[in-house]
């Protein structure tokens, strides 16, 4: 719960403030290498100094959520079982890009907090073999590149690549650096 009150001040800071430009609202399909290896995700943006000629300036508050189910029965062994993987994350990043006609490439840096859960079910075999199950929730700082094509002025689709990395937190469930590539569309307002 204490993670969430940072991102409740930081979310009522760029709502109130007048100065800030258009607000974006995404979604995408995101993949990965490790496992659960796809999932969903949310954005949205408001942009910041909307004077600026060519550069676009923004605050992006983002969330994805992946899940896998799997049916492990490992060859030559005396067991089997299924299990769940569920991760979920939710982050804000400052975002800086440059329109160039219809294409506008960007770049971000941000931070965000990552729960991983491990759920082992239907096991069969000796118990001493069962694998555990796990919780794990874990800081990260990010850095994110893509590009928005502005088909219609409202509609945006985008293409990105954002790199992660937990080695602050130390994590023993979850791959410490990961990266995910991401396929959406933004609406803006």
């Amino acid at each position: 719960m204490r993670r969430f009150i940072p991102l409740t001040i930081l979310m009522a800071v760029i709502f109130s403030a007048s100065t800030f430009a258009q607000l974006e609202i995404g979604a995408s399909y995101e993949l990965r290498d490790e496992k659960p290896k796809n999932g969903f995700g949310l954005r949205i943006e408001k942009g910041i100094l909307e004077k600026l000629p060519v550069v676009n300036l923004s605050l992006r508050l983002h969330g994805s959520y992946f899940s896998e189910e799997n049916n492990v029965d490992p060859n030559n062994q005396s067991f089997s079982y299924s299990e769940d993987l569920t991760n979920y994350d939710v982050g804000v990043a400052a975002v800086g890009g440059v329109s160039v006609g219809l294409l506008e490439p960007y770049v971000g840096l941000g931070l965000g907090t990552e729960n991983y859960e491990k759920a082992v079910k239907d096991y069969n075999g000796l118990p001493g073999n069962r694998p555990e199950d796990g919780n794990e929730s874990n800081l990260y700082w990010n850095l994110s590149v893509g590009a928005k094509v502005t088909v219609i002025p409202v509609l945006k689709p985008f293409v990105e690549y954002r790199y992660s990395n937990k080695e602050l937190a130390e994590p023993t469930l979850a791959d410490a650096q990961n990266g995910r590539i991401m396929f959406g569309v933004s609406l803006s307002f």
